[in-house]
């Protein structure tokens, strides 16, 4: 598109040399540019609109546009309430520009009216008018603006007898549309190409010097307009000259045909038409090739998929043979790379097509290989300029460098001969891979047209790959945040094994607030938790993560099921009332075969009875969600046997949009007693039937816990007054049950330190007995109980300190240990691993 000068005066109609005097250089075209919002008012109008239409620009802004143009077919000429007076449409050329104004078009459109200026504002300009000045023709195109302005229509008008005059000595029939058509399309015949290249990104404001270069070096040598895509902007795209040329075309033929009958030679002009018409056939088949790629790739946001559909959309249409490279942070679903690749960035090879008996390339050049290139290739040349490289022959020396970087592989045979175009893949201005084109040698080579038409096709694949790649990113990015938040749950506790499962929802924000825990506690017992925060997005797993925090610090604390829920709630409103949660929390105990239950708006949970394998969903007081504030929790014990199964979920598992939740809770039961080799074959077994019904949405959260318990011969107790003798009795009483037990190898360490925790529990405690607990399971479990709630320290005890060391000896030998308060007083244990039968 060309823009003309800004000057305060109109130009001068005079003629000579085909120039147009008063300050525009041969060639260019004033232009007068106006845009309109959404609004139908004016919110730009340039100084060449001024002289046009002779309306100051503080005159102008905010006005209907309707109020200021030359809209055809408005007003009458006897009434009408604009300055200007419409003489002549456009005579076929397309809709009228009112059409446009109000909204009615989607698409560019051109027209040409004939104006009349008021006296009053020709007078503003401050020069006198050149005589017949009152009077013009005016050439108009409205291009409709897309994009996130308000911002709606795009118009640009010009002066037709500027043209006229300029273009006085070329004796031909076209009209003023023809005859400004190459100043818009920039034929090759254009004289100011650097300067026009200079002006583009004034007119786009996005557009760089380089790529206003780069579009005009390929307009220039094309003779035809280009079609430039962007991904933050759209282009406003030249009206389609082709039509009125078609119909002048016609009647040249039509001249033609006449001269032929009456035996007349056939005019020039009828033999310049055909040509131009095999140029358009060339032209046309090019864009439809173009359109037809668009369509055929970006179909997913796969990037897998999306690189087999750019290296299939071209082969065999356009080239025989489509080899595919990316960086090293593409393939890795990594952040968008940085920095001009060199030689050592490495490039892998993600896709290979051809036309070639199968397997021919598969040994030489295999998917998935990484190497990098050395800077005398042409592929180094694509990757580090952007531009597309073309070779219309492989030469035996460029054969011979080409197959030197491919070691052991002889690749002189599959490319020498050749015509080579390695194209760069790009997005935003970053080489993301390239894509290596090769032709038989029987098969044309690749031309100038070929280059400009497989650098447009690379540029709609980049875009394509660079979306597929960021989704890939992202979606990384959330499942790492999702797994972050979601505990690593070990599948053994005492008394119970536990196996969970996870799944994303499936829409675009994967990240969801459904989370499971697992909590150890005091005297054998493991607290179960299942929560879900509504709502989808990083903000629920924000929220998601705060809440499983402060329910484990919670849980820490021994609190009981009822008022743990009655806490978390309060946390929610201090936290703010966005959002709710559902949550259900469990606490088994082995020892007692005994499941304490509280239930804050969630789905009930499904017990599955070892004995008959029947199933039930549990009977729980259902609770308000959490956040909603003053609603008291309560608590339920269930009996349980060992083997028992606890299956607890969120409602993105049962629930299906347009489908009863009774229907996926009567599923849940049915497929949780289905009997299962394994807890996660359990587990499994329920995705599959909850999982395959369709129309899930939600993300799920699955905790399955089998309640194995814990025998009474593994539990031995003991009270002891608090009197400093009793230590003795406990480091007793404790060597004596180990080696009952076959444990014979612990009771030196466990004597040791039990005889530490006791002492510090008689030293402390008020009044009440000190208790001492074993519980023999997968480790060995020591716990003493005493009523001071203050929890023990480790201190770091000097050569000349009494006390402090105690705490140093249990931390040095035990696997595990730490203390906890409870209601009564506090509990502190300790694990030790049993030695291997």
């Amino acid at each position: 598109m060309h823009r003309g000068t800004e000057r305060d005066t109109p130009p001068s109609r005079g003629a000579g040399d085909g120039a147009v005097t008063g300050g525009i250089a041969a060639g260019r075209v004033p232009l007068a540019v106006v845009v309109v919002d959404r609004d139908g008012l004016v919110s730009h109008w340039s100084r060449g609109a001024r002289r046009l239409f002779g309306t100051p620009k503080e005159e102008a802004i905010g006005r209907p546009a309707v109020d200021l143009l030359p809209v055809s077919g408005a007003l009458s000429e006897e009434a009408q309430d604009t300055p200007y007076r419409v003489h002549a449409a456009y005579d076929g050329l397309g809709p009228d520009l009112e059409s446009s104004l109000d909204g009615r078009l989607s698409y560019p459109a051109a027209g040409h009216a004939r104006l009349t200026v008021p006296e009053r504002e020709r007078s503003e300009r401050g020069v006198p008018p050149p005589e017949g000045w009152g009077r013009a023709d005016v050439l108009w195109w409205a291009y409709p603006l897309v994009g996130p302005g308000r911002e709606r229509l795009l118009v640009l008008a010009a002066d037709a007898d500027g043209l006229r005059h300029h273009d006085h000595d070329e004796a031909d029939e076209a009209g003023p549309f023809e005859r400004i058509a190459p100043a818009f399309a920039l034929h090759t015949d254009f004289p100011g190409a650097e300067d026009l290249a200079r002006r583009l990104p004034e007119i786009l404001p996005s557009m760089s010097v380089d790529e206003s270069a780069r579009i005009v070096a390929q307009v220039l040598e094309l003779g035809y307009p280009v079609l430039e895509f962007s991904q933050n902007d759209r282009v406003p795209v030249t009206p389609d000259w082709g039509v009125p040329r078609r119909a002048e075309r016609k009647a040249r033929r039509e001249r033609a045909a006449r001269a032929v009958a009456q035996g007349l030679p056939v005019p020039e002009e009828a033999a310049d038409d055909e040509g131009e018409d095999l140029e358009y056939a060339a032209v046309r088949e090019r864009l439809e090739f173009l359109n037809e790629v668009s369509g055929r790739i970006g179909t997913s946001l796969d990037l897998a998929k999306t690189i087999i559909e750019v290296s299939r959309a071209v082969v065999p249409r356009f080239t025989d043979v489509a080899g595919t490279y990316l960086r090293e942070q593409v393939v890795a679903g990594e952040g968008f790379p940085e920095g001009v690749p060199d030689t050592t960035t490495m490039w892998h090879r993600v896709a290979v097509e051809h036309t070639d008996e199968p397997g021919r390339w598969d040994d030489v050049v295999p998917v998935g290989e990484a190497m990098p290139f050395p800077a005398h290739t042409p592929f180094f040349q694509c990757m580090t300029t952007g531009e597309p490289v073309l070779v219309p022959r492989i030469s035996e020396e460029m054969g011979h460098a080409i197959a030197s970087q491919f070691e052991k592989r002889d690749i002189r045979p599959l490319i020498t001969g050749r015509s080579m175009l390695v194209v760069p893949l790009k997005a935003r201005n970053v080489v993301l891979g390239f894509m290596i084109l090769l032709r038989h040698p029987e098969r044309a080579e690749f031309n100038d047209m070929d280059k400009v038409t497989g650098a447009e096709l690379a540029a709609r694949a980049g875009l394509v790959l660079d979306n597929a790649r960021m989704y890939t990113y992202q979606e990384s990015v959330a499942e790492t945040l999702q797994d972050s938040m979601l505990p690593h749950i070990p599948a053994r506790r005492a008394g119970c094994d536990i196996a969970t499962r996870y799944l994303p929802g499936t829409l675009l924000g994967r990240v969801g607030g459904d989370w499971f825990d697992s909590v150890k506690l005091p005297g054998a017992r493991t607290a179960l938790v299942v929560g879900d925060v509504m709502g989808h997005g990083l903000n629920s797993a924000a929220m998601m993560g705060q809440l499983r925090t402060a329910v484990q610090t919670m849980a820490a604390l021994d609190l009981p099921p009822a008022q743990l829920l009655r806490n978390l709630d309060d946390l929610a409103q201090r936290l703010g009332d966005t959002y709710l949660a559902t949550c259900l929390y469990a606490v088994y105990d082995p020892i007692t075969s005994e499941l304490h239950l509280a239930n804050a708006g969630h789905i009930p949970p499904v017990l599955v009875r070892a004995e008959d394998g029947r199933s039930e969903l549990l009977d729980l007081p259902t609770g308000a969600p959490i956040g909603v504030g003053g609603v008291p929790f309560e608590a339920v014990r269930v009996r349980v046997e060992p083997g028992d199964r606890l299956v607890m979920c969120t409602d993105g598992l049962v629930e299906v949009r347009g489908e009863d939740i009774g229907v996926g809770l009567a599923t849940l039961c049915e497929s949780a007693a289905h009997p299962a080799a394994s807890m996660d074959d359990a587990c499994d077994t329920i995705i599959r039937a909850l999982n395959t019904r369709g129309g899930r949405k939600d993300d799920v959260a699955l905790l399955m816990a089998r309640l194995n318990g814990i025998e009474p011969d593994d539990v031995a107790e003991w009270r002891f007054a608090l009197d400093p003798a009793e230590v003795g009795r406990a480091r007793a009483v404790v060597r004596e049950q180990l080696h009952e037990w076959g444990l014979a190898r612990l009771a030196d360490s466990a004597e040791l330190m039990v005889s530490e925790l006791v002492t510090n529990a008689v030293g402390h405690s008020h009044s009440r007995p000190v208790e001492l607990r074993l519980i023999r399971g997968d480790t060995l479990l020591c716990e003493v109980d005493d009523d001071d709630h203050d929890l023990p320290t480790l201190l770091s005890a000097g050569p000349g300190d009494e006390s402090g060391r105690g705490l140093r000896v249990v931390s040095t030998l035990a696997r595990e240990w730490g203390a906890s308060r409870a209601s009564t007083g506090k509990t502190v244990r300790f694990e030790l691993t049993l030695p291997r039968r």
